[in-house]
């Protein structure tokens, strides 16, 4: 393609080069070198704020415990 001759082309160009740079310096700042980290961490936020609802270990504490509750309930009663 032809272009005019342009006095202040070089400096332009040069801005330009400079301003995609610096563009490229922003993709380079991302903290995760996946998308499985990326998703991961994403995981781990929502859980922490509770969208998923109570953890699965805690429900499965509770019924422990609530066997355990009736059972020695049984063997008191019994004897």
């Amino acid at each position: 393609m032809w272009h005019v001759p342009h006095p202040f082309r070089p400096q332009a160009d040069a801005l330009a080069l400079e301003a995609q740079a610096a563009r490229a310096g922003f993709a380079l700042a991302c903290p995760y070198s996946s998308s499985d980290e990326y998703e991961a961490s994403i995981i781990a936020q929502r859980r922490a704020a509770g969208v998923y609802g109570p953890k699965r270990r805690q429900r499965e504490i509770a019924w422990t415990l609530a066997g355990v509750g009736i059972a020695m309930l049984c063997i008191v009663v019994a004897v």
